[in-house]
Protein backbone atom coordinates (compact mmCIF):
# COMPACT_ATOMS: atom_id res chain seq x y z
CA UNK A 1 0.00 0.00 0.00
CA UNK A 2 1.19 3.11 -1.13
CA UNK A 3 1.51 6.11 1.33
CA UNK A 4 1.87 8.91 -0.72
CA UNK A 5 -0.65 12.02 -1.04
CA UNK A 6 0.17 11.73 -5.10
CA UNK A 7 -0.92 9.16 -7.08
CA UNK A 8 2.48 6.67 -8.17
CA UNK A 9 4.13 7.70 -4.77
CA UNK A 10 6.09 10.80 -5.93
CA UNK A 11 5.37 13.13 -2.93
CA UNK A 12 5.24 16.07 -5.09
CA UNK A 13 8.54 15.46 -6.52
CA UNK A 14 8.99 16.55 -9.59
CA UNK A 15 10.23 14.72 -11.95
CA UNK A 16 12.80 14.73 -14.28
CA UNK A 17 13.12 13.10 -17.53
CA UNK A 18 16.03 13.06 -19.33
CA UNK A 19 15.17 14.47 -23.18
CA UNK A 20 17.28 14.17 -25.78
CA UNK A 21 17.11 16.88 -28.10
CA UNK A 22 16.34 16.38 -31.56
CA UNK A 23 19.21 17.37 -33.45
CA UNK A 24 19.42 17.65 -37.68
CA UNK A 25 22.34 17.92 -39.32
CA UNK A 26 23.21 21.26 -40.56
CA UNK A 27 22.24 22.36 -44.24
CA UNK A 28 24.89 21.25 -46.96
CA UNK A 29 25.74 23.18 -50.12
CA UNK A 30 26.85 21.83 -53.66
CA UNK A 31 30.54 23.75 -54.68
CA UNK A 32 29.01 24.21 -58.93
CA UNK A 33 32.08 25.49 -61.01
CA UNK A 34 30.38 26.67 -63.75
CA UNK A 35 32.09 26.56 -67.35
CA UNK A 36 32.78 29.42 -69.45
CA UNK A 37 34.81 30.51 -72.74
CA UNK A 38 37.86 31.76 -71.81
CA UNK A 39 39.48 29.95 -68.92
CA UNK A 40 42.03 27.47 -69.71
CA UNK A 41 41.08 23.83 -68.94
CA UNK A 42 44.33 23.06 -67.15
CA UNK A 43 44.06 26.16 -64.94
CA UNK A 44 40.83 24.42 -64.02
CA UNK A 45 42.24 21.59 -63.40
CA UNK A 46 44.72 23.08 -61.06
CA UNK A 47 42.11 24.57 -59.09
CA UNK A 48 39.91 21.75 -58.55
CA UNK A 49 43.47 19.91 -57.06
CA UNK A 50 44.26 23.59 -54.77
CA UNK A 51 40.67 23.74 -53.35
CA UNK A 52 39.05 20.39 -53.12
CA UNK A 53 41.99 17.90 -53.23
CA UNK A 54 41.52 16.24 -56.25
CA UNK A 55 44.03 14.31 -58.02
CA UNK A 56 44.72 14.74 -61.42
CA UNK A 57 42.79 12.23 -62.69
CA UNK A 58 39.87 13.27 -60.57
CA UNK A 59 40.16 16.53 -61.10
CA UNK A 60 40.54 16.40 -65.23
CA UNK A 61 37.33 14.39 -65.20
CA UNK A 62 35.17 16.99 -63.11
CA UNK A 63 36.43 19.60 -65.87
CA UNK A 64 35.49 17.85 -68.50
CA UNK A 65 31.94 17.70 -66.78
CA UNK A 66 32.41 21.58 -66.50
CA UNK A 67 33.16 21.83 -70.45
CA UNK A 68 30.56 19.31 -71.81
CA UNK A 69 27.97 19.75 -69.27
CA UNK A 70 28.16 23.53 -68.61
CA UNK A 71 28.91 22.70 -65.06
CA UNK A 72 29.80 19.95 -62.26
CA UNK A 73 29.45 19.62 -58.63
CA UNK A 74 33.13 20.16 -57.19
CA UNK A 75 31.97 19.11 -53.45
CA UNK A 76 29.47 19.00 -51.06
CA UNK A 77 29.56 20.93 -48.20
CA UNK A 78 28.46 22.47 -44.36
CA UNK A 79 27.25 25.93 -45.41
CA UNK A 80 30.09 28.13 -44.14
CA UNK A 81 33.17 26.34 -46.06
CA UNK A 82 30.82 25.94 -49.31
CA UNK A 83 30.67 29.42 -49.07
CA UNK A 84 34.50 29.73 -48.15
CA UNK A 85 35.64 27.09 -51.23
CA UNK A 86 33.11 29.47 -53.73
CA UNK A 87 35.24 32.43 -52.65
CA UNK A 88 38.28 31.21 -52.56
CA UNK A 89 37.96 30.09 -56.05
CA UNK A 90 36.31 33.07 -57.42
CA UNK A 91 39.11 35.33 -55.82
CA UNK A 92 42.06 32.62 -57.12
CA UNK A 93 40.24 32.93 -60.28
CA UNK A 94 40.31 36.75 -60.32
CA UNK A 95 44.17 37.03 -59.14
CA UNK A 96 45.04 34.85 -62.16
CA UNK A 97 42.69 37.10 -64.36
CA UNK A 98 40.11 34.32 -65.73
CA UNK A 99 36.64 34.35 -65.77
CA UNK A 100 36.05 31.06 -63.88
CA UNK A 101 32.85 31.57 -61.42
CA UNK A 102 31.65 29.14 -58.66
CA UNK A 103 28.75 28.80 -57.22
CA UNK A 104 26.37 26.99 -54.36
CA UNK A 105 23.09 25.04 -54.66
CA UNK A 106 21.53 23.59 -51.92
CA UNK A 107 22.58 19.76 -51.53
Amino acid sequence: MMESGQPGGHDGEAVVENAKPKLKPPPHFKVVMLNDDFTPMEFVVHVLERFFGMDRTQATHVMLQVHTRGKAVCGIYPAQIAETKVTQVNDYARKHQHPLLSSLEEA
